[in-house]
């Protein structure tokens, strides 16, 4: 069974290798200092430095966009990655990105594609997300999570969960009920705040989703990028130790990749 892995290059931006699949997420490579642009007429300042740009990315196989965001598809991002790669959307960022040139895919929730490579099959399945509730939802982006299914030549099957931009909530239930045996979760965090309203978990959302889901690992990113992300992952990670000690919580640095 081929090695399972995730390179953490900053805010939702990560490398997730599923055997011999290589998968780009919420591609961020805006450098520490420059503003993402998140939609009426609002920014905020990136104060990381992200650990890869597009020239150092490897060859992929997919990108998985939870929605179209500054934060999450940049202008770097729209300029140097490679058109051909497909990309896996709502079908609104999807309208968007097919505009751009690129070979978007619109998903709707609990849609499903499948990639192959040889024996293997990696299917990408949309799942619900939440940015917002009310008028603010109204406001940002359509969201999706996204769950990733590695079938090995053998047949051994390995599930990894973005959540994407998401509150916790009922939502949450319908996709453990789906993927009841997730193998990890891959957790946007940070507690953002835009116009008073929290619209990414914060600490006590996080856990909340740990007790939902019951992932036996998870990894947090989305966390500390932004000014706008309000809530320190530490606090989630005590939180997380404390109360649901039986799911393994991961915080990646930068640059670091850690076995999936």
């Amino acid at each position: 069974m081929g090695m399972h892995s995730l390179t953490f290059i900053g805010t939702a931006t990560t490398l997730i290798r599923l055997g011999g699949f290589t998968l780009l997420t919420d591609p961020n490579f805006l450098h520490r200092g420059q503003r993402a642009y998140l939609g009426k007429g609002l920014w905020s300042k990136r104060l990381t430095e992200p650990a890869m740009q597009p020239s150092q990315l490897p060859p992929l196989d997919a990108v998985v966009l939870s929605h179209l965001h500054g934060d999450h598809f940049d202008r770097v991002a729209r300029r140097g990655l490679d058109r051909r790669v497909p990309v896996f959307s709502t079908p609104q960022a999807a309208r968007r990105l097919s505009q751009w040139g690129f070979d978007a895919h619109a998903m709707r929730t609990w849609e499903q594609h499948e990639l192959t490579r040889g024996d293997e099959r990696l299917q990408v399945e949309s799942v619900p997300g939440i940015h917002a509730r009310g008028l603010m939802g109204r406001l940002l982006p359509p969201v999706m999570g996204s769950v990733l299914t590695h079938t090995s030549a053998g047949g051994d099957q390995h599930r990894v969960y973005i959540t994407g931009d998401t509150l916790t909530g009922d939502h949450l239930d319908a996709i453990r009920e789906r993927h009841p045996r997730l193998d990890a979760a891959v957790v946007h965090l940070g507690g953002t705040r835009v116009l008073l309203h929290t619209v990414t978990m914060d600490a006590a959302q996080g856990l909340d989703f740990l007790r939902r889901v019951q992932p036996p690992r998870a990894v947090a990113i989305h966390h500390d990028d932004y000014g706008v992300f309000r809530s320190p992952v530490e606090r989630f990670a005590r939180g997380a130790a404390k109360f649901m000690p039986g799911v393994r919580v991961e915080v990646p640095e930068r640059g670091a990749t850690i076995g999936l």
